[in-house]
């Protein structure tokens, strides 16, 4: 039984399940690049704010938890005017909070290069979902180099080291989540060493080397295999 973390495989292991083996997730790190910053972008959205950008990407709906994602940024806001909120996805909880909040910034759905450079472009990736089975896009957005404050489980857990690449904050400590949002938001020396430390930390993940440890399982099954039919042929 393959598994993407280590927290879910000891919890199939403690309910009886055997050969539990760790398969990490893969993230595309060449299309997740900080490179991929695009300064014309990123003056449309602050419209001569001086930011910084916190972005979320995902569905605008509720089980994301986004009222935090909305208190955290706004204090924020109260020590840096010039920031600025981009939401790059869509769903029910979006025309709300477009009309109650005039000046955030609503993409639409991205995908492919125009999400990688979205993601390169922002300063700060703010995700306060408690409802993930994993969260993908905390991979992808420390791949962007981007510091990243999560909760800790799923990705960030298994990836995001607490102060290192951002915060991976205890689950259900809002006061902290949005503690942790002002602090590295209002820092920009801090967030660019924490972006630069967590692109570091993805680039083992990348889709080639996933696929190595894959085909590497894949054959110590078929050696094992091969070894139980001999035994019972003998």
């Amino acid at each position: 039984t393959l598994v993407p973390t280590r927290a879910l495989g000891d919890f199939l292991e403690a309910s009886g399940f055997r050969d539990v083996r760790l398969l990490r997730r893969a993230v595309d790190t060449v299309l997740f690049d900080p490179g991929k910053r695009d300064d014309t972008l990123r003056d449309a959205w602050l419209g001569g704010h001086a930011g910084p950008v916190v972005i979320h990407v995902g569905r605008i709906a509720a089980e994301k938890n986004l009222d935090l994602a909305v208190r955290a940024f706004r204090a924020l806001q109260q020590v840096q005017p010039g920031a600025r909120y981009v939401w790059v996805g869509d769903g029910p909880m979006r025309e709300r909070l477009a009309r109650e909040h005039p000046d955030f910034v609503f993409t639409g759905i991205l995908r492919g290069e125009a999400l990688a450079r979205a993601f390169a472009s922002a300063d700060l990736f703010a995700f306060p979902s408690t409802t993930e089975t994993f969260g993908n896009v905390t991979l992808e957005a420390m791949a962007s180099g981007l510091a990243t404050v999560a909760y800790d489980y799923g990705a960030a857990h298994e990836h995001l080291r607490d102060g290192g690449h951002g915060a991976a904050v205890p689950l259900q400590h809002e006061a902290a989540f949005v503690e942790a949002v002002v602090r590295i938001g209002s820092d920009h020396a801090l967030r660019k060493a924490m972006g630069a430390a967590a692109r570091d930390a993805v680039q083992p993940l990348s889709p080639e080397r996933v696929s190595a440890d894959f085909d590497a399982l894949l054959a110590g099954l078929a050696g094992r295999e091969s070894g139980h039919a001999r035994l019972a042929t003998a």
